[in-house]
């Protein structure tokens, strides 16, 4: 079974940046896709962006493209996401999820860390 640790939220300006860290342990191959979700109060969960374990493509939502880098370092097994030019939009809890590449189901999440961008 998959786990995962997050670190790496906290408190920055509007214009700043921050790198989000999740880092996985328990699987057994790299068919494994990682992504960064974030859920702000009074909204849904949403995602933010996606990588493959295997392949390296990522996706991004079209909020944060340009901005924010999904990224893996496979020595690690950890999974980076770079957050540029943090608006006070992108204030949320983010998690940190991973799927089987052939499954639609995002089976395992980290505990969530608070981002908060100030104005």
């Amino acid at each position: 079974q998959v786990q995962l640790v997050e670190s790496g939220g906290g408190l920055v300006q509007a214009g700043g940046s921050l790198r989000l860290s999740c880092a996985a342990s328990g699987w057994t191959s790299r068919t494994y896709d990682m992504g960064w979700f974030r859920q702000a109060p009074g909204k849904e969960r949403e995602i933010v962006a996606a990588i493959s374990w295997s392949g390296g493509g990522t996706t991004y939502a079209d909020s944060v493209k340009g901005r924010f880098t999904i990224f893996g370092d496979n020595a690690k097994n950890t999974a980076y996401l770079q957050m540029d030019s943090l608006k006070p939009d992108d204030t949320a809890v983010y998690y940190c999820a991973a799927k089987r590449d052939t499954s639609w189901n995002w089976s395992a999440w980290g505990q969530g860390t608070q981002v908060t961008v100030s104005s």
